[in-house]
């Protein structure tokens, strides 16, 4: 399971130098939480479409391996219209352009993206969200801003000192990488990514089984005692959690992509699913124009990626109102990403 749901901005081609020097490049995510005036949800035909999935919010600069320098406020004259270009227009040539159900589903999840947040009362920008809202997004957009002596390098990178944020810089350079920086965001199927967090956070971090597994057990398991270790928390138990959960106050790993990234908010000029990590995120590399030699980097060999009969017989092991709790938290991860919702009938889970 990937991390964290991660979110890119590259800079224009000849854009600003960087304002300073890593060791490492760091990855970029985001996530956000949702309030303030009522959303308009999508119609029912938006439904038919639905999405989501972690945010990846990642922050590519085009000087990926070049040293950092100071920041500058204002935007080049004319320098990186040829990403702005090919990201703005329709006709540029993508991975889809010979697949017409690709293109189907990005025409739609556009579409419905640019309808939703067109609603009076929605966030156009950062500053547009409570302070709450607005500071979860920016600790959680990465800026991807490092040296690396060798894309094929082995490390650890600790989320915590290694990256940087954009709560890491000062408002104009907020604003200023927000206005001209490419920003990506990739989602992934709602359902997929819960079962996913909860087998990796459950099932193997300790940090999460004593945090959260514990206070779940405690919670929702007839006689599990004051002390439960945590380590063995149940999907359904999982899901109960969430259905009491405030999506703001969730964990990045479960929170709904919506409020994770607020994609109103952020106008992001790209959004990849996971589905096709590696052709989106190569197209992404170069479309922001990164040195051929720096590319996606392959899956480790130890991951063990959620099935479609894994998360199937996992849906169909919990009870129906249980689902039917759960969903509403994440129907615009569902919608604005076209995500069809899932075939729990009884018929397909006895299939």
């Amino acid at each position: 399971m990937l991390p964290r749901p991660l979110t890119p901005l590259a800079a224009p081609n000849g854009a600003e130098p960087r304002g300073r020097t890593l060791r490492r490049a760091p990855l970029s995510r985001a996530r956000a939480g949702l309030g303030g005036p009522p959303l308009l949800l999508p119609s029912m035909l938006m439904f038919a479409v639905i999405v989501a999935s972690s945010g990846l919010l990642l922050m590519i600069e085009r000087g990926i391996l070049a040293e950092m320098k100071p920041l500058p406020l204002h935007p080049p004259s004319r320098e990186g219209a040829a990403w702005r270009a090919a990201a703005q227009d329709p006709g540029a040539p993508t991975p889809e352009a010979g697949d017409s159900d690709l293109r189907v589903l990005q025409d739609v999840r556009n579409r419905t993206l640019r309808a939703v947040c067109r609603q009076p009362g929605m966030p156009q920008d950062p500053w547009d969200l409570p302070v709450g809202q607005r500071r979860t997004l920016l600790r959680h957009i990465l800026v991807l801003a490092g040296v690396l002596d060798n894309v094929d390098v082995r490390l650890k990178m600790d989320h915590h000192s290694d990256l940087v944020f954009l709560a890491d810089l000062r408002p104009e350079e907020i604003r200023y990488r927000l206005q001209h920086y490419f920003k990506f965001l990739f989602v992934r199927d709602p359902l997929e990514r819960l079962l996913s967090a909860y087998r990796n956070k459950f099932g193997e971090i300790r940090e999460y089984q004593q945090r959260y597994g514990a206070e779940i057990v405690r919670r929702y398991r007839p006689g599990a005692g004051p002390t439960p270790a945590g380590d063995d928390v149940t999907f359904a138990e999982f899901l109960r959690y969430l259905v009491e959960e405030d999506p703001e106050r969730m964990n990045e790993h479960w929170m709904p992509v919506y409020h994770l990234c607020q994609p109103c908010a952020v106008h992001y000029n790209f959004v990849g699913t996971y589905e096709r990590l590696e052709a989106d995120a190569n197209q992404v590399l170069e479309w922001v124009g990164a040195p051929p030699h720096v590319r996606f980097p392959a899956r480790q060999a130890w991951y063990r990626p959620v099935s479609p009969e894994s998360l199937h017989y996992h849906l169909c092991s919990v009870p129906q109102a249980l689902l039917q709790d759960v969903l509403p938290k994440y129907i615009l991860d569902f919608s604005l990403f076209a995500y069809p919702l899932p075939n729990v009938s009884r018929e397909a889970c006895h299939q």
